[in-house]
């Protein structure tokens, strides 16, 4: 069980989907709460992590294991010595995030008339994509061991 808690008394995760041109980021309760999301360039993300983590006050931080995964890591263990990092196999998220996604920003006007299979998302969804590495991970966490 966390022994960290927020000011709410939450126990929280920070998920990140690496990338080479945009990542995304995402902060859950142990119960699923999205709490934070955003979509940054690669850069990014070391400069908001001290402030996400004084925030939310995470017991762990996931990072996807695709493209740019170990570069994240390795970043990560620079700046953030106190978490522990846990790798989550990243297989099929870019597509249930796209789903994701459109279910939650319907069309507008001409555009609901285009088949759901052949809508594009008209924002990235690297963001959804955190947030199901997070809940992949929330839903399998005794079976990850840390990096």
């Amino acid at each position: 069980m966390p022994n960290q808690l927020d000011k709410n008394g939450l126990a929280t995760v920070i998920a990140i989907d690496p990338g080479r041109a945009k990542c995304g980021l995402a902060i859950l309760s142990e119960k699923g709460e999205i709490l934070y999301r955003s979509v940054d360039r690669p850069g990014c993300i070391q400069r908001l992590l001290p402030e996400l983590i004084n925030k939310y006050h995470p017991f762990a931080l996931i990072v996807g294991d695709g493209t740019g995964s170990q570069l994240m890591v390795r970043q990560c263990k620079l700046s953030v010595t106190e978490l522990p990092i846990h790798k989550v196999d990243e297989r099929h998220t870019s597509e249930q995030a796209r789903k994701r996604y459109l279910m939650e920003n319907p069309p507008k006007g001409w555009r609901r008339i285009i088949p759901q299979a052949l809508r594009v998302p008209d924002a990235p969804y690297d963001d959804y994509v955190a947030v199901i590495l997070a809940e992949r991970w929330l839903s399998e966490k005794s079976n990850i061991k840390p990096e």
